[in-house]
């Protein structure tokens, strides 16, 4: 997960200045279908390799989702030797990456099946902090690399251009190899029962008389289905935080694009550390208070981010009075709005900064004010990772003692799509109602969120607690 993390992130910064260079009739909009393609791809994927987990090995579908990962940044680093098209070639290969990434309902499944429930909310926490290190470490390793520069060097015997864009994703094709080895040399198939004891099957033959036994009672599909919304909740929001981030910063403050990358990096980095920080202490919380709880308390810590987060006061922002039509605000799509996060700061000087006129809302909507930011990025990096390693968490014990592949699948499809969805939503509402509206509507949406975790509390426990008998801690 940390190999995989580092080999996603270490592209992000560098794939519109990338697409720029290699292909000139692409546009903001063709860039939001490249960022949305990765979710795609995974959306996809997930059920499969899960489904490929229940009754296989998990090494092969590991080996070969790594693989086609290894393959699509293989033809990143290509994708300026063809002499049209090119745009499609990188559609092609993020979307294969983001196949590839369908691996994650493997590992969660794999945890699952390994582990007590004891020992699942610890082992779902390590997990998910290795992950949240690669996605730290990615963009740092990308700021390096920035120094080959835009030329770099060619391997004419093989057409291949080292540089800023082609280096991160050869060393994200290097790591997904190491991550083969890995596998190969190290991983082995291990399977307990809820209560630890050692099952002689992996996937899904029943091991034991008792687990037999206990494998009769039926899943709960309303808990299965509520712990997939309220995921998809957790991460449409995180999204759509994620894609605001720059725009926001920019209107509210007038920061220039490069200080609004520069500064918004700092802030992802920061939320980074935060959450491993939240992934450990989630750990111990649980214990005391069971993973119910710390999803209810992650979701109100949210919305009180979001809500600190409205505008408020008689103060308003710098205005953009000057010509608008390179503007990285957009009006309309999701593409245009991210754009700013890769603008080169050659522009800089092209740009004006504020809030543009073309926004109605900038005229009488007041500024957030950077105490209510900062403080709304602390709740909202404080919520998320809570919320989202006790969904998976909770999903994963609700489901029982059978080969969870497909169901995991299903529940980081929901992920996916969510983050496809999310960057759609705030795109639209922010640029045509403001942040008042964006930001209201968001925290209603989290408040249905709430409400459907209090409808079904009581339904989210594990299945050999509700059939078996297990007892378990306060969750």
């Amino acid at each position: 997960m940390f190999l995989s993390s580092v080999g996603f992130s270490i592209v992000i910064m560098s794939i519109w200045p990338y697409l720029q260079k290699i292909d000139q009739t692409a546009d903001a909009r063709f860039l939001g279908w490249i960022i949305a393609s990765f979710s795609l791809g995974q959306m996809v994927a997930s059920p499969i390799f899960g489904l490929w987990s229940n009754y296989r090995p998990r090494r092969e579908p590991l080996i070969i989702s790594i693989f086609i990962s290894v393959a699509a940044n293989c033809l990143y680093a290509y994708v300026h030797v063809p002499a049209s098209h090119n745009k499609y070639y990188m559609l092609i290969a993020r979307g294969l990456v983001g196949f590839g990434a369908g691996n994650v309902a493997v590992v969660r499944s794999y945890v699952a099946g390994a582990t007590s429930l004891q020992e699942r909310t610890s082992s779902m926490a390590n997990t998910s902090t290795c992950q949240a290190l690669g996605f730290i470490l990615g963009p740092v390793f990308q700021t390096c690399f920035a120094l080959i520069g835009d030329k770099g060097v060619t391997w004419d015997v093989i057409k291949l251009q080292i540089n800023m864009y082609t280096a991160p994703v050869l060393l994200g094709a290097f790591l997904g190899v190491l991550n083969i080895v890995l596998i190969l040399a190290a991983f082995r198939e291990h399977r307990v029962d809820d209560s630890g004891r050692p099952c002689n099957s992996i996937n899904f033959e029943a091991a034991n008389t008792d687990e037999v036994q206990i494998s009769q009672g039926s899943i709960d599909q309303i808990a299965v289905v509520s712990t997939n919304v309220l995921f998809f909740v957790v991460l449409f929001i995180f999204a759509l935080f994620e894609t605001i981030l720059t725009p926001l910063t920019m209107d509210m403050y007038a920061w220039t694009q490069e200080q609004a990358v520069l500064y918004n990096g700092i802030i992802l980095a920061g939320l980074g550390v935060e959450a491993v920080v939240v992934f450990l202490g989630v750990k111990l919380l649980s214990k005391m208070i069971g993973e119910r709880a710390v999803l209810l308390g992650g979701l109100l810590v949210i919305w009180a981010g979001f809500f600190i987060l409205l505008p408020w006061g008689n103060q308003f922002p710098k205005i953009q009075w000057k010509d608008l039509h390179n503007n990285s605000i957009p009006n309309a799509t999701f593409g245009e709005i991210i754009i700013g996060l890769w603008k080169s700061p050659r522009d800089q000087n092209e740009l004006p900064t504020g809030c543009p006129i073309e926004q109605a809302w900038c005229l009488y909507t007041p500024v957030i004010h950077m105490a209510q930011f900062f403080t709304s990025v602390v709740f909202i990096g404080m919520g998320y990772p809570a919320c989202n390693v006790m969904s998976y968490t909770l999903y994963s014990k609700i489901l029982g003692p059978k080969p969870q592949g497909v169901y995991m699948g299903w529940l980081t499809a929901s992920g996916s799509g969510a983050r496809i969805l999310g960057p759609v939503f705030i795109s639209h509402v922010y640029s045509y109602l403001g942040p008042r509206w964006a930001f209201g509507l968001v925290c209603g949406i989290v408040l249905l969120a709430i409400a459907l975790l209090g409808v079904v509390y009581k339904r989210l426990v594990a299945f050999s607690v509700r059939y078996g008998g297990i007892q378990e801690s306060p969750s």
